[in-house]
């Protein structure tokens, strides 16, 4: 036994529709002016885009009825491309950096770790601050609860918790954000 034929879908277009693509009767025009020149049938709107040399660019499809423009579509597109270039170059990629500690970390280690921890925040990262614990260490976790509180009052005015010390099996785990 054989399956029917599945119809396919129609390949949907990206962005506006323009020209002949256009199926409704009437629409809203505006012309290349910004100027507003009412409803009109769709057949009239492309013969004065045409006579312009431009193109009928669907603006707001879903308005009764659709409101159209009068633009050159190339240039529109080319324009539409660079302000998404440009956003996309303005747009902020917030990571989360890790810095790992242990509970009986000496005054020299610290200042490294808390320099490297300065530098993230001024970046816009997360830090994410890691205190492991092994062997014996874990009966004193109130050691490392301390320095952990120690860490969020020293980076106060540039940071603040964005998840309390909890604690992951060995690991004892905070995490900072930027102010």
């Amino acid at each position: 036994m054989r399956r029917p034929m599945r119809s396919i879908a129609p390949v949907q277009k990206e962005g506006p529709r323009i020209n002949r693509e256009i199926r409704v009767p009437s629409v809203q025009l505006i012309d290349a002016e910004g100027e507003n020149r009412g409803v009109l049938n769709i057949a009239d709107a492309i013969t004065l885009a045409e006579e312009a040399g431009l193109d009928l660019v669907e603006i707001a499809p879903n308005s009764q009825p659709p409101v159209c423009k009068l633009l050159d579509y190339g240039k529109f597109k080319f324009s539409a491309q660079k302000k998404a270039a440009e956003a996309r170059k303005n747009q902020k990629t917030v990571e989360v950096k890790e810095i790992k500690m242990r509970p009986n970390i000496d005054d020299h280690d610290y200042d490294v770790k808390m320099r490297a921890m300065r530098r993230f925040f001024e970046e816009g990262d997360k830090v994410k601050v890691t205190l492991r614990f092994r062997g014996r260490e874990m009966a004193h976790q109130n050691l490392g609860l301390n320095l952990l509180w120690k860490v969020r009052d020293e980076v106060a005015p540039i940071a603040k918790v964005e998840s309390d010390p909890s604690l992951e099996g060995r690991q004892m785990v905070m995490i900072l954000s930027p102010r």
